[in-house]
């Protein structure tokens, strides 16, 4: 809004300079584009991340079968135990077991994976998602996760569009100001050798 009505008020200014009138309308046209295409670029990546999800989403929901699996006996723990802190509080919530589950042909099988600590004793129970061979695979993603990481997508990519447009308008903005600089020292070394002297109309 304020570029626009600086755009009106040069229109007929008799101070006007040319850079003036073309910062105005380097103004009002980063207006316009962080009105419409930084939100149309959010919507446009939103929606494409949003369809991949879905289709991700169906694509597990589909290869991905879930069982339930029964705890044998805790897993060997690795001699030199956690590496960092993060494997250190992973292991505080969860715990790697033999557990025996039913792949979906109807064989069992046994294997290490992990679990809450809770479902850690020897008889416990857990769910278990397996692929179509009966290995052992991380849940599939909920369509409401996949909102949320399209939702997020959108928004960066919107933010991203944004910080263009206002990147390349300070740019011009500078372009501008650096030639009223030249101009200016253009018209000083012109008129500075006579400044002040008698008769040369200064």
């Amino acid at each position: 809004m304020r570029a626009a009505i600086g755009l009106w008020r040069w229109r007929h200014n008799p101070l006007r300079r040319t850079t003036d009138l073309v910062e105005a309308w380097v103004a009002f046209a980063a207006l316009a584009l962080l009105c419409l295409v930084a939100p149309l670029t959010g919507w446009a990546a939103g929606a494409s991340a949003h369809g991949s999800l879905q289709r991700a989403v169906r694509t597990q929901q589909e290869q991905r079968v879930p069982t339930t699996a029964r705890v044998v006996r805790p897993a060997d723990r690795p001699a030199g135990g956690p590496s960092s802190a993060e494997a250190a509080g992973e292991e505080r919530l969860r715990r790697s077991v033999v557990a025996r589950w039913t792949a979906p042909d109807g064989s069992a099988r046994t294997g290490t994976v992990t679990t809450a600590r809770r479902q850690s004793a020897p008889g416990s129970t857990f769910p278990l998602w397996t692929d179509r061979h009966g290995r052992p695979v991380a849940p599939p993603m909920n369509a409401d996760t996949a909102l949320a990481h399209a939702i997020v997508a959108g928004l960066t990519a919107a933010l991203l569009a944004g910080l263009l447009v206002e990147t390349v308008r300070r740019l011009a903005v500078r372009r501008l100001v650096l030639t009223r600089y030249a101009r200016l020292d253009r018209a000083w070394a012109a008129a500075g050798p006579d400044w002040g002297r008698t008769g040369t109309g200064s």
